[in-house]
């Protein structure tokens, strides 16, 4: 299956203000039912047994609400790890949420060189193309201490076949258009790893997680 790059309408906010909160809501839903929230915790988790930490900062890049990040730092805390969130996102509107949030671009993060430990993303990193997944990875390196984790989806026949199947789960317009866009549009886990062995990250590691997610930590 190539992979075919189509525009995501929420990548642009094309809709009314009711419509792109109905496009969030249903993120959500796909986060919370099809493996988001379980691929980040699970991603921070191994982190922080290697490290031997108790207490990280996070950058949620591309964070929208901080739905995934708020789920994770909740279930981490019965685990006794404290999850210190920031978010940034390109579209003030999308920062909805109490936590901290920046407006910025992923491209050119707008933080100092190792100001968190951690850098994620959820289901972001296929919006980009190859050169600007290099380009990302690397800000995100820059500036984090310890890792950067992204979350994304993995590009399959099986994987379209689902979404459009539970496409009638989804009440917006816009996720109609958009979740099978994205499956369309995501890389393959090895696509994947050859983009990562052109970042300046130390060692990468992979993992396929429920329902076609793939989960990278890039370990600075």
């Amino acid at each position: 299956m190539k992979r075919v790059v189509i525009p995501e309408l929420l990548d642009t906010d094309s809709g009314s203000p009711a419509e792109i909160a109905a496009a969030l809501s249903d993120l959500n839903r796909i986060n919370r039912w099809f493996g988001g929230i379980s691929t980040t915790t699970s991603m921070i988790r191994l982190v922080t047994q290697e490290m031997g930490l108790h207490s990280l900062s996070l950058l949620d890049v591309a964070a929208g609400s901080g739905y995934v990040s708020e789920k994770a730092r909740r279930r981490l805390v019965r685990d006794g790890i404290e999850l210190d969130v920031t978010l940034l996102d390109r579209a003030p509107s999308h920062l909805v949420n109490g936590n901290r949030a920046v407006a910025g671009d992923v491209l050119a993060i707008p933080f100092r060189d190792a100001s968190f430990d951690l850098v994620g993303s959820v289901i972001f990193l296929h919006h980009l193309s190859p050169n600007q997944v290099i380009q990302s990875v690397n800000e995100a390196l820059r500036v984090c201490r310890t890792a950067v984790i992204i979350n994304d989806l993995v590009r399959h026949p099986i994987h379209l076949a689902l979404v459009y199947a539970g496409l009638p789960l989804f009440r917006s317009r816009i996720t109609h258009n958009d979740a099978p866009a994205s499956v369309r549009q995501a890389y393959t886990e090895a696509e994947m790893r050859e983009l990562l062995k052109q970042t300046s990250a130390a060692r990468v590691e992979i993992r396929s997680h429920y329902l076609f997610r793939m989960g990278v930590i890039l370990w600075k």
